[in-house]
């Protein structure tokens, strides 16, 4: 067999294999959020969250080490490292006008190239910022994603991480 052949083999194999996974291909997290506030006070209660949670008592849980970059009135920057390894991950969040709500599109992804499975980390690096914020108590809150969208999103345990 030559090479070409063998190379066509391995590939379409590999494209099936990655086909069959029913996760993102690099351990991350896209998801979207309503809430019932205007966006300039998400933002806020957001950015007073990754605040709050800036140190490095976490507790049992991951509800630590975040850092605030940048937010310039509709993208929000910030990381968060775990603290058992300290891996990073970097988290983006983009805040439209809906109404007299506000459509937030957040997303956690690992710095690390290499990440594929992450036990929900990125998926509860976005969930424990809304929920600790209070966010997903305001009136119309609603979440949309799914395990295509986030690493082991049915599986998240948010308690732990």
């Amino acid at each position: 067999m030559n090479k070409l052949a063998v190379a066509f083999i391995f590939f379409s194999i590999l494209a099936t294999m990655c086909m069959a996974i029913p996760n993102p291909l690099h351990a991350s997290c896209k998801l979207d959020w309503n809430v019932g506030l205007d966006c300039t006070n998400a933002a806020d209660k957001l950015i007073k969250q990754i605040d709050a949670w800036k140190g490095d008592d976490c507790g049992t849980s991951e509800k630590c080490l975040y850092t605030f970059e940048s937010f310039d009135g509709k993208t929000l920057l910030a990381k968060h490292t775990t603290p058992k390894n300290h891996y990073v991950d970097d988290l983006k969040m983009v805040f439209t006008p809906s109404g007299n709500d506000c459509a937030i599109h957040g997303e956690s992804t690992s710095e690390l190239w290499y990440a594929v499975l992450d036990y929900g980390t990125n998926y509860c690096n976005l969930h424990n910022l809304i929920t600790g914020s209070g966010l997903n108590k305001t009136k119309d809150f609603s979440e949309k994603t799914n395990d295509l969208k986030c690493t082991q999103y049915s599986s998240a345990n948010c308690d732990k991480y």
